[in-house]
């Protein structure tokens, strides 16, 4: 393989693209029409630079071996993988969640469900959603007793968990997190210059992340009460879309809620789901 010169960067012509934007649906389910063919050019580069590869058909060829597929199909998926979120985003799901979906789960409890209700982010990117979860859930257990929860947070790029799992966040990313609720979950860096929060290590605890790729097999001992899948399904076709969600609905308990993104919708997929509010559904008993 020849070093790429500063002067000399790569161009991916058609046939690259249409190899490795297969390959990509294949593994991750996503999508790449021809306008993204750039998006998946930048992205990519940097992963030729540390290569030192000098063009995209020699990285395909790497990647689709033997070696490739071992030391290289993780950190090609953290690249081409798009992880953007904040706290509280889409605040009318938490508004929902405190003031209509904890009361019903812990009704349904007492005629015996069980008091630990269990809630799957997925997708989580650098981990805002799940702890934005954790802070709801847990200001709900506080005038609760007996209320228990866990959070599962996935998503299928390894450096964004890596992220989520340290919970440090630039003092602006907090911003949409209420004041009171800031004071109460988030420490301040002893060096003020830095500008760095951390979530406190009691909601750090309610949370577990893992790796999870929703084109493998998954399954979980206990059904999910609640699962937030937010703005992912918009990077599949329609077909892959409603193979998900059936998945989705597979984890989820009789009654479950399942919440989509803002600009999702399940129009016209045959699903045991029925709407109870803007992009929230429950799983028909």
């Amino acid at each position: 393989m020849k070093t790429v010169r500063a002067d000399q960067a790569a161009v991916l012509s058609e046939r690259d693209f249409r190899r490795l934007s297969a390959f990509i649906h294949d593994v991750c389910g996503i999508k790449m029409s021809g306008a993204k063919k750039t998006m998946l050019e930048t992205r990519l580069r940097k992963r030729l630079r540390e290569l030192r590869m000098d063009d995209y058909g020699a990285y395909a060829d790497y990647l689709f071996s033997p070696e490739g597929m071992d030391r290289e199909l993780v950190r090609m998926i953290d690249a081409v993988t798009t992880n953007k979120t904040d706290f509280f985003r889409e605040p009318g799901h938490f508004q929902f969640l405190s003031a209509r979906a904890l009361p019903d789960f812990l009704n349904r409890s007492v005629s015996g469900r069980g008091p630990k209700l269990r809630i799957w982010s997925a997708g989580c990117s650098t981990g805002e959603e799940p702890y934005t979860i954790a802070m709801v859930l847990n200001e709900f257990a506080s005038s609760k007793p007996g209320f228990g929860f866990s959070v599962l947070a996935t998503d299928i790029c390894t450096t964004v968990l890596e992220k989520a799992k340290l919970a440090i966040f630039e003092e602006e990313r907090i911003i949409p997190v209420p004041p009171e609720l800031r004071r109460k979950y988030f420490l301040r860096s002893r060096d003020r210059k830095r500008r760095l929060v951390r979530v406190v290590p009691g909601l750090r605890s309610t949370v577990t992340f893992r790796r999870l790729n929703f084109m493998e097999d998954f399954e979980f001992r206990e059904p999910m009460e609640i699962i937030f899948c937010r703005n992912v399904i918009i990077y599949f076709d329609r077909q892959t879309q409603e193979a998900l969600i059936r998945r989705l609905c597979n984890c989820l308990a009789p009654e479950g809620l399942l919440f989509l993104g803002h600009s999702e919708t399940l129009g016209g997929f045959n699903l045991p789901l029925e709407q109870v509010a803007s992009t929230v559904y429950r799983k028909r008993a």
